[in-house]
């Protein structure tokens, strides 16, 4: 039983983020709730929901939520309101007819914007209630934008204060994620030299790759939205999230220039200098991924600068002997390709480590900016 705890405590610990929003989506509905009935709310039932819906993951995704949200109410209360008052109806066809007037138009703003769903939803009811329960719709408007305000302010509240989340530290992970993700692709990209690679093969290389890109950038979103607002401190997101969109283009490319696996005996040339080029930037790409997440300092890239150099001497030998002559123009292209592309993929590494200075922290846990001129001298 001790051993099955400690399993246990141990999963939970590794989605300790997805635990606490468990806890702050069940503290915002309890919360709601009991709110509602004080205030003696028509239907409870729309706080509570509002509430579940607007505590995101990360306290600036739940700004973003509520105020999409809150907007997207106002506005069909509003226009929901208004058609019932000035346009008289009675029975059920007018009464679908007017359905139809409400939602038309505002399930059209809301394909256009979606952050604006809400409205026609709002609208919908602000029209349906009254005949339910024997009220006007402007009562019904009001009923309704009450109810949502409770859930919106209470679910925003609990954000804050119920195991609050950044989304800057939710940055570290995902960055990481998304640098162990590349190393991985990198590695069997290179491997592909000796083989060759069709496009199943470079799909599923890459799968997940893309999704976490986009993961990662709506996190950066949210970071600045808080830092804005002064809710997070930390360093500009922009240059790190840019740095591995950069690494993440340079993969693609090498992907390309790896279709085709080297001519034999360019192989045997530059097998050992590649191998050292994968195992450095790996290892490289794996420590910083592993720093950011545990907020350490930058990890060595001088491994990496030496096995480029090395591998750049021995192209250079390669096409001096004349081992590159008479290869076929796409051969050529991919040969160069995969130069330039490291190339490029050293800048963004030595940017990487620029940025990853700018994310490590102090013992106690703040979080500094490393200026580069600092950065330069210790090195």
């Amino acid at each position: 039983m001790r051993t099955f705890a400690k399993r246990m405590f141990e999963q939970l610990w590794t989605r300790r983020t997805q635990l606490a929003l468990a806890v702050r989506i069940a503290s915002a509905g309890v919360a709601a709730y009991a709110i509602a009935l004080a205030l003696h709310l028509l239907l409870p039932l729309w706080a509570v929901l509002t509430s579940l819906i607007v505590t995101q993951m990360s306290v600036g995704r739940s700004l973003k939520a509520t105020r999409d949200y809150m907007l997207g109410t106002i506005g069909g209360a509003i226009y929901g309101g208004a058609i019932a008052v000035l346009i008289p109806h009675s029975g059920e066809g007018s009464l679908l007819a007017l359905l139809v007037l409400a939602i038309v138009p505002l399930a059209f703003i809301a394909a256009l914007n979606p952050s604006l769903n809400s409205a026609t939803v709002t609208a919908v009811i602000v029209l349906l209630l009254p005949t339910m329960h024997h009220s006007n719709p402007l009562d019904s408007a009001i009923d309704r934008v009450l109810e949502v305000t409770v859930g919106a302010l209470t679910g925003l509240v609990i954000s804050f204060l119920v195991l609050p989340s950044r989304a800057v530290s939710q940055i570290r992970v995902n960055a990481s994620k998304l640098l162990e993700l590349l190393s991985a692709a990198f590695a069997e990209l290179l491997a592909g030299l000796t083989r060759g690679l069709d496009n199943d093969a470079l799909h599923r290389i890459q799968d997940g790759i893309g999704s976490a890109v986009t993961n990662l950038h709506a996190t950066g979103l949210e970071a600045e939205r808080e830092r804005t607002m002064h809710l997070s401190s930390g360093p500009d997101t922009g240059p790190l999230l840019r740095t591995i969109q950069r690494l993440r283009h340079d993969v693609v490319m090498i992907g390309r220039a790896c279709v085709v696996p080297l001519p034999a005996d360019i192989q045997a040339r530059l097998a050992r200098p590649l191998a050292d080029v994968s195992n450095a930037i790996v290892t490289y790409m794996v420590a910083v991924a592993t720093a950011l997440r545990a907020g350490s300092g930058p990890a060595d890239i001088a491994p990496v600068d030496a096995a480029l150099h090395a591998y750049s001497e021995e192209v250079a030998a390669v096409r001096s002997e004349g081992l590159t002559r008479g290869l076929p123009v796409d051969a050529m292209e991919r040969f160069f390709a995969l130069g330039f592309s490291l190339d490029q993929m050293r800048q963004n590494l030595n940017d990487l480590k620029r940025c990853h200075g700018n994310w490590c922290t102090n013992e106690d846990g703040s979080e500094k900016i490393v200026a580069e001129t600092s950065e330069k001298s210790a090195a």
